[in-house]
């Protein structure tokens, strides 16, 4: 699991059966004290309804497709869930 910004979204109008109705969204891995990108930005399903510039983590493998939304997808990436706040070393590093 990891933090990540969402930065974008993917549309797609021809995709498997098991996504039609799926949000995609671009994601941008995060650090936890100051929320800048650490990574190379990757493509993943919305289970919670997040929206551009929101923290959210993100589970990737198996457990991707443990969520209501993700269950029976083939996706290696999920988001599930909106950050409200970071504590890092004794102190909070990032309020929604």
């Amino acid at each position: 699991m990891f933090l990540a910004r969402v930065i974008g979204s993917v549309v797609s109008t021809r995709k498997s059966e098991k996504l039609v109705g799926a949000k995609l969204l671009v994601v941008d891995p995060v650090d936890f004290v100051h929320q800048k990108g650490e990574g190379k930005p990757l493509v993943a399903v919305d289970s919670v309804g997040a929206g551009e510039g929101e923290i959210v983590l993100v589970v990737q493998g198996s457990s991707a497709r443990l969520t209501e939304a993700s269950k029976d997808t083939p996706t290696d990436a999920t988001i599930m869930a909106i950050v409200d706040s970071v504590e890092f070393d004794g102190r909070r590093t990032f309020t929604k």
